[in-house]
């Protein structure tokens, strides 16, 4: 298959742009930005490559077809007008998955039904059967109602990107490895991977990890494994060419200054296994220590920390706390700059310190804002 391809990469609501970004960066420059996903065009070979890449998406999607339905007749014929013989062998296994928001097709099970039915027909004139085992490769289907307009994509990625591979446990309320990737790809530190960087609220020690692999151009997916993989239709020389590419790109020249501690020593534990099983045990510092006795060293440097929530009444006063704590640490750092997520609406108060930038960001499915406090720029060389 030549022709060019209708990708999508999603993304989490507020980071679209982080992602239409990296995919210009990847060289990719036809983007169309929506809510939830980005659009655009590529080959077979780019499935395996964004696959590979992609920091901040959670999955690379093959858009197959979007159409009007508003029945059950339209959402059948319009589905099984679409080429899925092309991509599904007589043995692939093709659940299908779905949504629906402002739709006059508002029951996800029927539509799922009948988008299943409609792909089972097609495939009988394709292979003249009438029985499909579904024991082979996985190809999951998802039907996307909106606004009575369905969008048929086909999931090229399997367990989500922000499924690395190197997090083996993970600590009570760990932060997803593209939300890390975003909040660093988002700050001052991005610019300049040399610097010092430091969460001292690290827990499984996602932001240091993720900030070393930025920092080397590692490629994030390159520890994983995808479901595309199995495809016939995506040789294993693809994948091979992409792998190797990303291997090339790696950069273990440039010196690491970055580190992170937790109060918690079963959580620094975590931390320090994944970043053993990430390769990069050597190159990240973790200790057990309070945020009173952190002490800095280096100019220009930055803090990019996810301090915990106090969701329950009982936290809160030991969260304010701890806020104040980070506010009197960065008071110590004349040249740093400081970054945090937090739902925490008294956040500036407690710091003592009004942020220069704010960013609306959902962690998960909690509203945070992403507060931005901005040293000096380091001089130019």
């Amino acid at each position: 298959m030549k022709e060019k391809l209708q990708l999508i990469a999603t993304a989490p609501m507020g980071l679209e742009a982080v992602v239409a970004r990296e995919l210009k960066d990847l060289g990719y420059q036809d983007t169309v930005t929506e809510n939830g996903r980005v659009t655009f065009s590529g080959t077979l070979a780019d499935i395996c490559r964004c696959n590979l890449w992609l920091r901040t998406s959670d999955r690379v999607l093959i858009k197959m077809g979007e159409f009007k339905a508003t029945t059950f007749d339209e959402l059948f014929e319009g589905t099984k007008a679409l080429p899925w013989h092309d991509w599904i062998p007589v043995h692939g296994e093709f659940p299908v998955e779905g949504r629906s928001h402002k739709s006059q097709l508002s029951s996800v099970p029927a539509c799922q039904g009948i988008v299943k039915k409609a792909i089972v027909e097609k495939m009988k004139e394709k292979y003249h059967t009438e029985w499909f085992q579904e024991n082979g490769p996985r190809y999951v289907i998802e039907v996307n109602l909106l606004n009575d307009v369905a969008l048929l994509t086909l999931d090229t990625t399997g367990p989500a990107l922000h499924k690395r591979g190197y997090r083996k446990l993970v600590t009570e309320a760990p932060l997803k490895e593209t939300m890390a990737a975003a909040l660093i790809l988002l700050s001052r530190w991005n610019q300049n991977p040399a610097r010092p960087f430091y969460d001292p609220c690290c827990g499984s020690g996602t932001l240091p990890i993720e900030a070393a692999m930025i920092a080397w151009n590692i490629a994030p997916g390159l520890r994983r494994t995808f479901n595309s993989e199995a495809w016939p239709i995506l040789p294993e020389e693809l994948w091979q060419e992409a792998r190797d590419e990303a291997i090339d790109s790696v950069r273990d020249d440039i010196p690491l200054q970055i580190a992170g501690s937790d109060i918690d020593p079963k959580a620094i534990e975590v931390a320090e296994a994944a970043a053993k099983s990430a390769g990069l045990a050597k190159e990240i510092s973790f200790q057990t220590l309070p945020v009173t006795r952190v002490r800095l060293e280096g100019e220009y440097g930055c803090i990019i920390t996810n301090p915990p929530y106090g969701e329950r009444l009982s936290e809160e006063k030991e969260v304010r706390k701890l806020i104040g704590q980070l506010g009197r640490l960065y008071v110590e750092l004349p040249t740093w700059s400081f970054f945090a997520i937090t739902p925490t609406k008294q956040f500036e108060h407690d710091f003592q310190r009004k942020a220069d930038k704010r960013r609306k960001l959902f962690n998960g499915r909690i509203e945070c804002q992403y507060l931005q406090f901005l040293g000096p720029l380091p001089p130019r060389h």
